[in-house]
């Protein structure tokens, strides 16, 4: 029997196309709304935040760049992931009976010859965890993307120091209170040469990137993809 046209199901609205984004310059997201970010093919992208931010849980949300991983992983679409977790990993078979204090140095300089080597040699783009707190370490990742001819754009997850601590004591993995302490206040100096505290900016080339996104946890969780345009 054909139902009344009047109980016929309402056709479901329209969705709104999605709110892409290709960042330039400086782009402050935070309490915003965006769907997706979009980059160049060869981009390095840096994930940034003090310890317990969110980097490596952003990493394994939009590249599948699992935390048991030992080695870079190359994602179905060709961008290759360089966390310093995946080194503490894989350094942990020869080095783990030891305290991790007195090999996390060589955890830093392993994270950082592999994101050398991938800049000098790996196609496609290369999505990169470091805290950004240390100005040389900005600076060298500039000088290794600016050599290898690839634009550098860099994603700020900008959260309160609480919230980061939550964040560490979730991973089990708690930074000390001094050293902590010293990366919140080279952030907030970085949030403020950016003029993200409401100062005026002092830094008229952000990072001497192609891009500064700053995002908070919920703008930052609100986005689904982040995508790089076709090599």
């Amino acid at each position: 029997m054909t139902p009344p046209l009047d109980s016929a199901a309402t056709p479901p609205p329209r969705s709104a196309p999605p709110r892409i984004i290709a960042p330039h310059a400086l782009v402050d997201l935070r309490a915003g709304e965006v769907d997706q970010l979009h980059y160049p093919a060869t981009s390095v992208l840096v994930f940034a935040g003090v310890p317990g931010a969110g980097k490596s849980t952003a990493l394994h949300r939009f590249f599948a760049a699992g935390p048991d991983a030992e080695e870079p992983v190359r994602t179905a679409s060709g961008a290759l992931v360089l966390d310093s977790n995946h080194t503490r990993n894989r350094l942990r078979h020869r080095l783990g009976l030891l305290p991790y204090p007195l090999w996390r140095p060589l955890v830093h300089l392993a994270h950082y010859r592999a994101i050398r080597e991938a800049l000098r040699t790996a196609d496609g783009p290369v999505a990169i965890h470091d805290c950004a707190t240390f100005a040389w370490s900005r600076r060298m990742i500039a000088r290794w993307a600016q050599a290898g001819r690839r634009e550098l754009h860099m994603v700020l997850i900008d959260v309160p120091p609480t919230q980061a601590r939550h964040g560490q004591v979730t991973r089990g993995r708690r930074v000390n209170s001094v050293a902590f302490s010293a990366h919140c206040r080279r952030w907030e100096r970085m949030m403020q040469s950016l003029g993200a505290r409401g100062s005026v900016p002092t830094d008229p080339a952000p990072l001497e990137s192609a891009s500064v996104v700053i995002v908070d946890r919920p703008t930052l969780s609100a986005v689904t993809r982040i995508t790089f345009d076709a090599a």
